[in-house]
């Protein structure tokens, strides 16, 4: 992460806040990336591993941020019908406010993906609701959210794709075709420390 980038990214959103007070969706950008800033101490680990959300010790999340995140999705949301970033926030609130990965409002967040897609149509969404569904309802849900978005050209390059169709495949017990898309995912992602992720996932699976 770049630390200066994220605190210019509040600066500025405290700024359009100051002169646009009123504004659901400035609220709901503020707040989006407070939610996101909020779980800075957790995404890698102290020896430099990455640290899925299921994986992150939540008491070390800034609970300032969450709370003020919360009160402005709330005041965004009381607007009227939620726009893109109102929705967005929302999404990240439910994570924010989930006291650990298991009690996680899967169904909720789906809902909340469908009025997003709907706002804000999105094969980046569309892959996020995928994921989304594969905990709601489980890894063959998921993978079946997922089939349509393999021809999208967006996504063609997209690691992220890769991964969670490799996620879900493992947690179906798929694991030759599990470890030729974490091999995919590989070859499409550049930073390092998710690279390192994604080689452990090869190894732990060919172990298997």
């Amino acid at each position: 992460m770049r630390r200066d980038l994220v605190e210019r990214a509040l600066d500025l959103a405290r700024m359009l806040r100051s002169l646009l007070p009123g504004d659901p969706e400035v609220a709901s950008l503020l707040a989006h990336i407070l939610l996101t800033d909020a779980r800075r101490r957790t995404r890698v680990s102290d020896e430099g591993r990455l640290l899925l959300l299921a994986d992150q010790d939540r008491r070390q999340w800034d609970r300032p941020e969450i709370e003020e995140g919360l009160h402005l999705v709330a005041e965004a949301i009381r607007k009227g019908r939620p726009r893109r970033f109102a929705l967005m926030a929302a999404i990240t609130a439910v994570h924010a406010d989930s006291p650990s990965w298991d009690a996680t409002d899967w169904e909720e967040l789906v809902g909340l993906y469908d009025l997003l897609l709907d706002a804000w149509p999105s094969p980046v969404v569309a892959l996020n609701r995928a994921v989304a569904v594969g905990f709601a309802a489980g890894p063959a849900a998921g993978l079946a959210a997922l089939e349509p978005l393999e021809s999208e050209p967006q996504l063609t390059t997209y690691g992220y794709l890769a991964s969670a169709r490799a996620d879900l495949l493992r947690r179906l017990g798929r694991i030759p075709e599990a470890l030729v898309s974490y091999q995919e995912a590989l070859a499409f992602t550049e930073n390092e420390v998710e690279r390192s992720f994604l080689a452990q996932r090869i190894t732990d699976l060919k172990r298997q």
